[in-house]
């Protein structure tokens, strides 16, 4: 991202944004409601266009969205007349990708993310948790370069995110895939990212960006990730550290 802007008629959602993202990172986008996060996910999606900047994967612009991408909302999006098959397939129909390996790839996915077994339920029958699993797996099923996720835990409760901290940690690092991450939770931010990338609100833009050195799987109630998160948490209320954090 290439000083990016986006304007809303009166209102500057963003203001110069640059930013890089490397192949594998995890990068969790953290500020307050109104600084922009979801309007430049949206801009990476291919959702919405810049007003000025510009941005690339590989030195290509995003011209729109594409395969090379794939998003993942807060509340996981999905087809209530398909069943979990139907879903994860979609994607894949559309590509037309043959039927046998669309189903073959669809149960693979949904075996990462725990769902196995559950093709054949219809979308009512599974928890949030569950949902939001088929999403990620419809994510998944694509082979994206880049995963793009909303807030996609937001509304689920603290023992399903934790169960899918994990689910996800796992799996980035057995895909390797790229994943951009919106979030308001700063604990959250620290235990699934490698950088932590906090910005300001009206206009938005980046106030600074954290490394995020700790090992892995992380958990939500460790001791290190507390510290660090309480190290974001002083930065973005403007809270001077008493002491320097050690990550």
């Amino acid at each position: 991202m290439r000083g990016v802007c986006r304007r809303f008629e009166d209102v500057v959602a963003l203001q110069d944004v640059s930013l890089e993202v490397f192949p594998g990172e995890t990068v969790m986008l953290a500020g307050p409601s109104g600084c922009g996060k979801s309007t430049l996910l949206n801009l990476v999606a291919g959702l919405d266009r810049p007003d000025a900047g510009e941005i690339l994967i590989d030195g290509a612009p995003i011209q729109g969205p594409g395969p090379d991408r794939s998003l993942v909302f807060q509340d996981g999006a999905l087809f209530p007349w398909l069943s979990v098959r139907g879903n994860v397939e979609f994607g894949l129909k559309q590509a037309r990708v043959p039927r046998r390996e669309r189903s073959e790839r669809a149960a693979r996915a949904l075996e990462r993310v725990g769902l196995g077994g559950f093709e054949g339920h219809a979308i009512h029958e599974l928890s949030g948790g569950m949902r939001q699993r088929v999403a990620i797996a419809r994510a998944l099923v694509m082979e994206p370069r880049v995963i793009l996720m909303d807030e996609s835990f937001s509304a689920l409760d603290a023992l399903t995110r934790e169960d899918l901290y994990g689910v996800l940690q796992t799996l980035q690092a057995e895909t390797g895939a790229t994943i951009l991450f919106v979030t308001h939770n700063v604990r959250e931010s620290i235990v699934l990212g490698d950088r932590v990338v906090l910005m300001a609100p009206r206009p938005g833009r980046v106030q600074r960006t954290f490394e995020v050195d700790l090992p892995r799987p992380r958990h939500i109630d460790d001791v290190t990730v507390a510290r660090a998160a309480q190290r974001v948490s002083n930065e973005m209320r403007g809270v001077p550290d008493p002491e320097e954090v050690v990550w």
